[in-house]
C-alpha cells in the first residue's frame, strides 16, 4: 500500500467517526429535550404555571376536586369575588365548572387549576389558592366551612381564606371568579 492510499483510509475512517458522533450527539441530545419538563417553583400565593385542561377525581359532598378548561381571558370581578353575569355577558377567563356544583356553605378543590372555589351563603361565591401557605401542599377537602390541608392539619375559612388552625402562617390568596349562566370562570 502507499503512502497516499493510506493516508486516504485513514481521512475516510476519521470521516465515518465523526459522521457516527455526530449522529449519535444529535440523537441524545433530541432525546434529552422530549424527555425534559418546566421546573415551576413553589409561589406561597399560589401564581405560576397549572395545566389548563387536566382530568381529575371528584370528592365527596362539600369537597369535590374537579378540572379546568381554558376559554378565551379577558377582565374579572375584584379579587377574591365572584362577580354574576347575565345571558348577554361574554364568557372569558378559564372555565372551572358549574356553579351547582358548589354547595352552600362548602366548596369544590379544583386540582388543575389549584384553585378551591366556595359558596359561604347562597348565590356569593369565593376563590382561593389552594396551595397552602405553610409547605406548599394541595388542599384536598371543604368541610364543616373549612377548606383543609391534609399535610399538616392547616385549616382555612371558606368566606375570606383566612387560617382557623395552623401551621399554616397566612391565608390562602384571593383569586378572581365570575359566574355566569351558571358557570364559574377564573380570571
Amino acid at each position: 500500500m502507499t503512502d497516499q492510499s493510506q493516508r486516504d483510509d485513514r481521512d475516510q475512517s476519521a470521516t465515518r467517526r465523526c459522521v457516527l458522533l455526530c449522529a449519535g450527539a444529535l440523537g441524545v441530545t433530541g432525546a434529552l429535550t422530549a424527555c425534559s419538563t418546566a421546573f415551576v417553583p413553589y409561589d406561597a400565593n399560589g401564581a405560576g404555571s397549572a395545566p389548563s385542561m387536566a382530568a381529575t377525581s371528584s370528592g365527596g359532598a362539600g369537597g369535590g376536586m374537579g378540572s379546568a378548561a381554558t376559554m378565551p381571558s379577558g377582565t374579572g370581578a375584584k379579587k377574591g369575588s365572584a362577580k354574576k353575569g347575565t345571558a348577554k355577558s361574554k364568557m372569558t377567563g378559564t372555565l372551572l365548572g358549574m356553579a351547582a356544583d358548589i354547595p352552600v356553605g362548602g366548596g369544590k378543590i379544583y386540582t388543575a387549576a389549584k384553585i378551591v372555589v366556595t359558596q359561604p351563603s347562597k348565590g356569593e361565591y369565593k376563590a382561593f389558592s389552594a396551595i397552602c401557605t405553610h409547605v406548599g401542599c394541595l388542599c384536598n377537602q371543604v368541610a364543616d366551612g373549612t377548606i383543609n390541608c391534609p399535610c399538616h392539619g392547616s385549616k382555612f375559612k371558606i368566606t375570606d381564606g383566612s387560617v382557623v388552625t395552623g401551621p399554616a402562617p397566612t391565608a390562602l390568596a384571593a383569586k378572581t371568579i365570575t359566574v355566569t349562566n351558571g358557570k364559574i370562570l377564573l380570571q
